[in-house]
């Protein structure tokens, strides 16, 4: 089986915390802010924590399983 390279895409958008989780950044807080609800754009600060759902697949592009 051949070595599987590290999407370039995946490594600049997900991180791995120490616990093992990976980290993701929160979507629809770049532009058009003026039309979003403060709560909304309070709550898009800082990361998320991937979902289980994705989990596996992100977890094999970062190459690190």
């Amino acid at each position: 089986m051949p070595k599987l390279k590290t999407k370039s895409s995946v490594k600049k958008r997900f991180s791995l915390t120490g616990t093992g989780k990976i980290k993701r950044n929160t979507a629809f807080k770049r532009h058009c802010l003026s039309a979003k609800p403060q709560k909304m754009k309070r709550q898009a600060r800082g990361g998320r924590i991937l979902d289980k759902t994705n989990f596996k697949e992100v977890l094999r592009f970062l190459k690190v399983s």
